[in-house]
C-alpha cells in the first residue's frame, strides 16, 4: 500500500521534466512590449518629403537604435521593432562621421561647416553607403532636410 510503483515514478519524472520547460519558456517571455519604431519613421519621412529644408525632433524610448538609408529599427528590453522608410535614402549621422556633418545636424548651413559642394557631395555619399549597425539611442533623434546647390540630404542623428 505504501510502496511506489514503478509507473507513478516515471510520470512524476516527465511531470518534472514538462514543469521545468514550461517555467523556462515562461521567464523568457519579455516583460515589456518592442518598442514602436512607426512614429520614428513618420517623422523622418515627414521630413523626408518637404519640398524644403525641414527640422524635427522625435522622442526616442529604446535602448539602442539602428538608422539604414530605408529603414529604422529600435531595440528595446521587449525586442525589436523596425519600420521601412518611404522617402529615402537618408543618412545617419553617428559618432565617427567628425563634427561637420553633426554641426550640420543641428542647424549650421552646410556651406559654412564645409570648404565646398562637392566636399559636402563626398561626405554624404560616403556615409549612405556605410552599414547600418546597433548604436546606443538618444534621449532624442533630430531629423534634418539640407539642400546646397545639387546636393541634398535627410540627416538623422542625435
Amino acid at each position: 500500500m505504501f510502496d511506489t510503483t514503478v509507473e507513478s515514478t516515471y510520470v512524476w519524472l516527465g511531470l518534472a521534466i514538462v514543469s521545468a520547460g514550461i517555467l523556462g519558456f515562461a521567464l523568457r517571455v519579455p516583460t515589456a512590449p518592442p518598442p514602436d519604431a512607426k512614429p520614428v519613421a513618420r517623422t523622418i519621412d515627414s521630413v523626408a518629403a518637404s519640398p524644403h529644408e525641414a527640422t524635427a525632433r522625435h522622442p526616442v524610448d529604446a535602448r539602442r537604435i539602428r538608422i539604414g538609408a530605408h529603414r529604422v529599427g529600435l531595440r528595446g528590453p521587449g525586442g525589436d521593432a523596425h519600420a521601412s522608410l518611404a522617402y529615402g535614402p537618408v543618412v545617419r549621422v553617428a559618432g565617427g562621421d567628425g563634427d561637420r556633418l553633426r554641426r550640420v545636424l543641428r542647424g549650421v548651413p552646410p556651406e559654412r561647416a564645409f570648404g565646398s559642394e562637392t566636399t559636402f557631395a563626398r561626405v554624404l555619399d560616403r556615409t549612405r553607403t556605410r552599414e547600418p549597425s546597433w548604436q546606443p539611442a538618444p534621449e532624442t533623434l533630430i531629423v534634418r532636410r539640407v539642400t546646397w546647390g545639387d546636393a541634398n540630404a535627410t540627416l538623422v542623428g542625435a
